[in-house]
């Protein structure tokens, strides 16, 4: 059985499929929801999306930014069809075959043609997340997917618990952080938060990431801090004798 952080992801877009999700919509698709969604359940380990990029030019600079493989799918009117879902399952089948420590597949799209894929991708072991738009998703292909997310709920903002502006820029960023991975784990429905659990998911959040760079000697002590400004509270395990975090704090306006 996984524990928690021991999940790897292989993250594959149909981006021809969800342009037509985007039709009809004033808004663009933000690449960046659907990753920081997914980081929360484990680490990424590919990332890759599929589509004639001669037509979406104006979205390649941001993908390239957040290190997706973009693969060059020919025009439509050369194959017939949107061939993207068709490069795109035989990509897939061929990592879940070759790399067996990828357990886990995140699959952005719609189509009803990718069901034997999930399906398939079951049958092996693998457990699968799909993501796409709710107007314009197969409902079979929602049905079979272990999990699925609809990309409207990712633009939601989530009222997450405010942290004081008075506080020096780089404790008040570690601290955002801090209650956003929370939110994060919570909503994933962790029963227990441990602290190693909380700093494993920051860091996969932003790489960059350091208590030490922040001020602290230790994340426990990072994790005393907040709870000293009111953000969380945090009692110590009897008897690994690490911290773990119960609950957010007065400040946060959560009782």
């Amino acid at each position: 059985m996984e524990k928690p952080g021991d999940n790897t992801l292989a993250v594959f877009v149909d981006f021809e499929n969800l342009a037509l999700g985007f039709k009809d919509r004033k808004s663009r698709f933000q690449i960046n929801l659907v990753l920081d969604r997914l980081v929360e359940k484990g680490k990424i380990i590919v990332k890759k999306a599929y589509a004639d990029w001669h037509r979406y030019s104006d979205y390649k600079r941001e993908l390239h930014e957040h290190a997706m493989e973009l693969i060059e799918i020919p025009k439509r009117a050369m194959t017939g069809k949107n061939s993207a879902d068709i490069r795109m399952v035989v990509d897939v089948m061929d990592l879940a075959f070759s790399k067996e420590h990828i357990n886990t597949f995140a699959l952005v799209s719609g189509d009803s043609d990718m069901s034997p894929l999930v399906s398939k991708l079951k049958e092996n072991g693998k457990h699968v997340i799909g993501i796409g738009m709710k107007d314009s998703t197969s409902k079979l292909l929602i049905q079979n997917c272990d999990e699925f997310i609809f990309y409207e709920d990712l633009e939601v903002t989530r009222k997450a618990p405010a942290v004081a502006k008075n506080l020096p820029k780089q404790k008040r960023e570690a601290f955002e952080l801090l209650i956003e991975t929370i939110d994060a784990l919570l909503r994933e429905d962790k029963d227990v938060l441990w602290g190693s659990m909380i700093k494993q998911t920051m860091k996969r959040k932003k790489p960059e990431f350091s208590e030490g760079y922040v001020g602290y000697g230790s994340f426990s002590e990072l994790l005393e801090d907040a709870e000293k400004e009111g953000l969380i509270k945090i009692t110590k395990d009897a008897r690994s004798g690490t911290y773990v975090v119960t609950g957010y704090g007065k400040a946060a306006g959560v009782k």
